[in-house]
């Protein structure tokens, strides 16, 4: 009979970067990986641009104790190219991630792999190198989107690529990708979210390996693309590990009941769904004419509505922003819902 010693289960370190959209992903992981007997440390930037990040963080935590959670201060830009939040945040972190090398050197049990986001890919290959383990990053878009971005590089060498008379872009390997859904930084070499991108895609290389919350089935063409070297040669392998669980705190619970109860109770494919993503804002001009189309049309609706980029400052509530009269109108058919909706 062996008397050899079960190998200790690896400790891993996650480090997602800003935005609920790529926190998101992050907890669920550290979820899935707690709950198989892998020690998980979380690694956040303080201070985090919304208020749900700081609400999802702290209440991922309560319920979640064995998951260890280091929190860095990230170091400012003094001077600034853009005002844009979440983009200086990205820069932020990614001045500030090299910080991290103590306490990653510390950890006991020793940290094993960094999970890192792309979005740090550059500042965190030298810290894994240093301290001997492998990174892998994590990309919270689509397979498609992800050559975009790893090719984003080879595309700005050429002025042409993002031509305004150009109806679409074309990626190795890929089908190409119509020029309206690009998003316009990419246009502008000299953007701090382009260069940012950019130069986080020149150290794929470093990484052991890309885990993306996807499936074989759900993007077959493009993973086969990619992991063959027909979208780059020097890739490292994408690794779909999804689809993940979903992780709900309580408040999402609460909230979700406010919309899912209406969306339950409705015939199938009714009801449309409006937002125009987590970072747009819509003016008071803009809400308006909105509600007045939602409630002629006579539809379903289920409408996340956003009045600031960062929900810090989104300080009026529903009633003051459409009134009560709108919202008793469409009491029963339509639900507005402020605030992340999964």
């Amino acid at each position: 009979m062996s008397n050899t010693a079960a190998p200790p289960p690896p400790h891993i370190a996650l480090l997602p970067s800003a935005g609920m959209g790529h926190l998101t992903p992050f907890l669920r992981l550290a979820a899935m990986l707690s709950s198989r007997n892998c020690t998980v440390t979380l690694v956040t930037a303080r201070p985090s641009v919304s208020a749900a990040e700081s609400d999802h963080i702290s209440f991922f935590l309560s319920q979640h104790p064995k998951v260890n959670h280091i929190e860095f201060q990230v170091i400012s830009s003094t001077n600034p190219t853009t005002d844009d939040p979440f983009f200086l945040q990205f820069e932020a972190t990614t001045r500030s991630v090299h910080l991290l090398y103590p306490s990653f050197a510390a950890s006991s049990p020793p940290v094993s792999p960094i999970f890192s986001d792309f979005t740090v890919a550059s500042s965190i290959a030298p810290v894994a190198a240093d301290l001997g383990v492998p990174n892998y990053n994590i990309f919270t878009t689509s397979c498609t989107f992800s050559c975009l971005m790893a090719c984003l590089p080879t595309l700005l060498s050429n002025p042409s690529c993002f031509a305004s008379d150009l109806k679409e872009v074309n990626v190795p390997g890929i089908t190409p990708l119509p020029i309206g859904s690009i998003p316009p930084p990419f246009k502008n070499p000299n953007h701090l979210f382009t260069s940012l991108i950019a130069t986080n895609s020149r150290a794929l290389s470093k990484s052991r390996g890309i885990l993306m919350n996807t499936f074989e089935d759900f993007e077959p063409e493009t993973l086969a693309a990619i992991n063959s070297g027909r979208v780059l040669e020097n890739l490292p392998p994408i690794l779909p590990i999804g689809p993940l669980d979903t992780f709900k705190d309580k408040k999402e619970q609460e909230e979700d009941g406010n919309y899912l109860s209406l969306l339950d109770s409705q015939p199938g494919e009714s009801v449309v769904y409006v937002s125009f993503g987590s970072r747009t804002a819509m003016s008071n001009e803009q809400i308006k004419e909105l509600s007045d189309g939602l409630e002629r049309s006579g539809y379903r609706f289920l409408w996340v509505l956003k009045t600031s980029k960062v929900d810090k400052d989104d300080k009026e509530d529903l009633k003051d922003l459409l009134g009560e009269p709108f919202l008793d109108r469409t009491k029963g058919r339509g639900v507005v819902v402020k605030g992340w909706v999964n």
